[in-house]
């Protein structure tokens, strides 16, 4: 199973053909890849930053972990990218017409 995602140290696009471990890391800048900040999951605004419920709480969000239901988070923006868009969508959705 081939796995894509985007650093979030870097902001580079890493393959792997197969799941994220523990001990994987960047190609590029040689971060770890299975960390909170590259999950699926990762929020700041959910409690733990984790939107999933059951996930055990993890103190460096930036450092490899054990949990269980790490999920790279596929086609990651940074957030300055993400601000954009969602203001480029708000700016639309209160637009006259």
């Amino acid at each position: 199973m081939a796995v894509n995602g985007i650093c979030f140290q870097c902001q580079k696009e890493f393959q792997s053909s197969h799941e994220i471990g523990r001990k994987d890391e960047c190609p590029q800048c040689h971060s770890d890849l299975r960390v909170c900040k590259n999950c699926q999951f990762y929020s700041q605004q959910s409690h733990f930053d984790c939107a999933e419920p059951q996930a055990e709480w993890v103190k460096e969000k930036d450092r490899a972990n054990f949990c269980d239901y790490f999920q790279v988070h596929i086609g990651a923006k940074n957030q300055q990218n993400q601000k954009q868009d969602l203001l480029a969508a708000a700016e639309a959705l209160f637009r006259k017409k």
